[in-house]
């Protein structure tokens, strides 16, 4: 699913580039630990940026919280957006993520600006 979206991205004229965010946590014993989490597609075009995460499916909390991680850590307020197989129709999380389904992204060209 992610090269038919790196396609279409490329297609649609953006810069399309992986993400990278450093976060830093306590581990269980207390212990400062470092992560580097990705980002899928960090997607710019002029002025614009998106940041977009792929998953196949998203089951359950646990699932849409591992997801979207790595874009609430960018500390910035670009639009970001998470591309399933399983959404039903766009639609904004409660963090202000807008989750879609790879097939209405495919078809409507302007499906990032909803």
């Amino acid at each position: 699913m992610e090269n038919i979206i790196f396609n279409e991205l490329k297609v649609r004229g953006y810069n399309v580039d992986v993400g990278v965010v450093v976060m830093n946590e306590t581990d269980r014993v207390g212990k400062k630990v470092r992560k580097q989490l990705e980002i899928d597609f960090v997607c710019n075009k002029g002025s614009k940026r998106y940041y977009i995460q792929s998953a196949c499916a998203l089951p359950d909390e646990k699932k849409m919280e591992q997801e979207q991680r790595s874009l609430m850590g960018t500390g910035d307020g670009f639009k970001k957006i998470i591309i399933t197989k399983d959404a039903l129709a766009p639609l904004y999380n409660e963090e202000g993520v807008l989750v879609m389904s790879v097939f209405d992204f495919l078809l409507n060209p302007d499906s990032m600006d909803l």
